[in-house]
């Protein structure tokens, strides 16, 4: 998944001013001759032949027009666009990681293309966790490119060990935790793995029964986690650690990783992102497969957080028009058809396969896109609260409480 780089909002906000001045003076000009498109060298080295075929179908509708495809890295790109926005040089087209949109968004650095919206293909149809990353106050900024999904990965042998198949429910995959649980009594064994403060993981839960983690009403954010169908889903969560996982309950996921757990046959079943399963040792390469977390309901895949990245047009490009069209030629059905081809996931539900990862990608869900999401996540907020509930500090209902009163608090100041 791809990590927003935080910026000082200030030092945004005067970038903005200096680019909002160079859009109105540009946005008198002919037509460009020129759009410049920044991609991640993903694209570069994955699939440079729909890059291609992307930037002639569009010479070819706009005659004398060249593109200019600029490849990026994730660690500098968003200091580059920074400084671009400050100088007024910006691309007229960017790939962002969906994490990152939010702030520039807010900040208004990105083309509004809601009229536009029916104008991409399938968009009746994106991705419901990748669309949403670009939508601010219901407007759309960003275009969904191509997705990342999260699964479960797990032991095929102990799993036969335990005469367990592929869960099809959250009830069957609890049982076969305790089946797991009962094959394997070594100390500290998990039959799933799940740090306890692991909120893209319980957060998941919460959208599988209905409920969300908070809602844009009358122009103010409310919680809702106290709602009753996040209460429900947060009390699954909890069932099903206390099951499954011997991890810390007060453990964050990335200390330690699951697949060094898993990779130490410390564990039956990790849950995370589709590439954990480079990670899980030689031992255990041969025996190992994934399958998609199941939802309470039979036969559901549970929504995940999915990663992924966007296309947007900054508000100061050159031609919007010229830009929009390259991102709506590049994002047809043929261009994300190819995509899919070359082991990414597409951005609409009507696009996708039966893998693994694209059936997890079917049901999806993203956090609020609020401009102060990032303090939310930042103050732990969420961590605190599933920790307070899984050592029985607080009960459910209190520790959620709790979160949307601070949820409430940072998101709409």
């Amino acid at each position: 998944m791809k990590k927003a780089r935080l910026f000082a909002a200030a030092a945004l906000a005067a970038t903005l001013a200096v680019a909002a001045s160079t859009a109105s003076a540009r946005t008198d000009r002919a037509a460009a001759s020129k759009i410049t498109v920044w991609l991640q060298v993903d694209a570069q080295t994955g699939w440079p032949d729909l890059v291609a075929a992307a930037n002639q179908a569009f010479q070819a509708k706009h005659p004398g027009v060249s593109v200019d495809v600029q490849y990026q890295t994730w660690g500098d790109h968003l200091s580059k666009f920074d400084a671009t926005l400050a100088g007024g040089n910006v691309p007229d087209v960017i790939e962002m990681g969906n994490t990152e949109m939010t702030k520039y968004m807010a900040a208004g650095a990105f083309a509004n293309l809601t009229s536009q919206k029916g104008s991409f293909a399938n968009s009746k149809n994106w991705l419901k966790g990748l669309a949403a990353s670009g939508v601010y106050n219901g407007k759309l900024y960003g275009v969904p490119y191509y997705a990342g999904s999260r699964v479960v990965t797990y032991r095929t042998d102990l799993y036969k060990r335990a005469g367990a198949k592929v869960p099809t429910s959250l009830a069957q995959f609890t049982a076969t935790a305790k089946r797991l649980k009962a094959k394997n009594p070594k100390k500290g064994f998990s039959p799933v793995y799940i740090a306890g403060t692991d909120w893209y993981f319980a957060m998941s839960f919460v959208y599988d029964y209905g409920g969300q983690i908070a809602a844009l009403k009358h122009g103010k954010w409310v919680g809702q986690l106290e709602s009753k169908r996040s209460q429900a889903g947060l009390a699954a969560y909890k069932r099903f650690f206390m099951t499954a996982s011997r991890a810390s309950k007060t453990g964050t996921e990335n200390r330690p990783q699951p697949y060094d757990v898993y990779a130490q046959g410390q564990a039956a079943s990790i849950v995370g992102p589709a590439w954990f399963s480079c990670c899980v040792g030689k031992k255990y390469t041969k025996s190992t497969k994934q399958f998609v977390m199941p939802s309470h309901v039979k036969g559901q895949g549970m929504p995940g957080f999915l990663g992924g990245s966007d296309l947007a047009v900054p508000k100061a490009s050159g031609d919007q028009s010229l830009a929009t069209d390259w991102i709506r030629i590049f994002t047809n059905t043929a261009g994300e058809k190819g995509l899919q081809a070359k082991g990414n996931i597409p951005n609409a539900t009507n696009l996708l396969g039966n893998s693994v990862n694209e059936r997890a990608a079917k049901r999806s869900w993203f956090v609020p896109t609020a401009k102060n999401w990032v303090n939310v996540e930042n103050g732990n907020v969420l961590r605190t609260m599933l920790a307070r509930i899984l050592t029985g500090k607080q009960s459910t209902k209190a520790a959620a409480a709790f979160a949307d009163s601070n949820i409430e608090l940072t998101l709409n100041q």
